[in-house]
Order: structure tokens, then sequence, then C-alpha cells
């Protein structure tokens, strides 16, 4: 059995990892488990790779066992791409006011073509070992927030070939779509060849 760390404090996120990582021969702590609770990591990287690494190597380091981390965001065409790495700071206050400046900004626009990403580390201090994993969904901004599960951006994206935002599609489905469903599905092909190797 390997003991991983999943190297967040977001609750939504362990949640989501945790489910979509079950390996039967991997333990994935949390890092109130290794009491670290109280530990930030600033993320001052200018990608989702580099703020990723940060935590991961960070919290691996203190913790010497093997950790994954991710950093995800939403990046929306018709704002440039952007809010990208800074999603979680693009507003002030709650997931709902974030919601509320995007649709603001994109008010009377018609491109409102949109892709959630998510860059996952593995890292293992013992072996000196890190790994990359992306996966990204498009999607389109909705004009007003639709459903009440997941969290960040989920009720005012549309995924692809899906008349309903994440927040409406319920965890089960988000699950099998998202774009951390799909950096995790490559995590899980890896760890799996790594392990029958």
């Amino acid at each position: 059995m390997t003991d991983i760390v999943i190297a967040t404090h977001n609750k939504g996120k362990v949640h989501e990892m945790q489910h979509l990582l079950h390996l039967e021969d991997v333990k994935f702590m949390t890092l109130d488990e290794v009491h670290l609770a109280k530990l930030e990591v600033d993320e001052t990287a200018p990608t989702y790779e580099g703020n990723a690494w940060l935590k991961a190597k960070t919290i691996g380091d203190k913790v010497r066992l093997p950790t994954i981390a991710d950093d995800s965001g939403i990046e929306v065409e018709n704002l440039g791409w952007k809010p990208g790495v800074y999603s979680a700071r693009y507003a002030k206050g709650s997931d709902k006011d974030r919601c509320i400046k995007m649709l603001k900004e994109l008010e009377g626009k018609e491109n409102r073509n949109a892709r959630f990403v998510c860059v996952i580390v593995y890292y293992d201090p013992e072996k000196n070992e890190k790994k990359v994993f992306r996966g990204e969904v498009k999607g389109v901004i909705t004009e007003s927030m639709l459903g009440d599960t997941g969290f960040g951006y989920d009720p005012i994206f549309m995924p692809e070939g899906h008349h309903q935002t994440m927040a409406q599609l319920g965890g089960e489905l988000k699950n099998q779509i998202s774009h951390r469903a799909n950096a995790i599905k490559l995590f899980r092909e890896w760890w799996e060849t790594r392990s029958t190797s």
C-alpha cells in the first residue's frame, strides 16, 4: 500500500480527487491527516504546472511522502483566455461573486467559448520523481447561473455536448467529463502501468 498526500485545502477538490483517484494499492491522505492543515503554499507561478509543482514539492518535501497537487482554472476566449491561473483570485469574495463578475464582463458578447483546464503534478521526494498530467474540457459560458452542485465556475459553464451546466449535471456525470477527471485519468493510467511494470 502506498500513501499519497493530496496537497490542497479545497474540500471540494479533495472530495473529487479521492473519488476519482480510487486505486486499490493507494491510500490518499489529506493535509489534515499529515498535520499540515495550517500550511499555506503561495501560488506565485504564472502557469498551472508551476503552481501545482510548488504545492507538490513543498508538501512532499515536508512529509517525505509521494504527493499529488493540482492547479486549475477557467479560460474564456473573449477575455483573452483569462482568468486562467488567476481564476480563484478573479474577484474578491465567494465563488458566486466570481461567477457574477464573469457574467457581467461577457454581457452582450456573442462568443462565449471557454475551457476548464487542470494540471496535476505527482512528486515522489524519495525517488526525486515528477510527472505532469493535463486535462481540459471545452464548453461555453452561460448567460446566467444555473444549478446548485459543484463549486467554482460550475454554475456558468456548459460543457460541449451537454445542455446543462456543470452545476446541473450532478457529481457522477461531472466526474466522468471534467478537466480534473481527464487529468486524473491520465495519472491513473500511468500509475497502473508503473505498478505492473
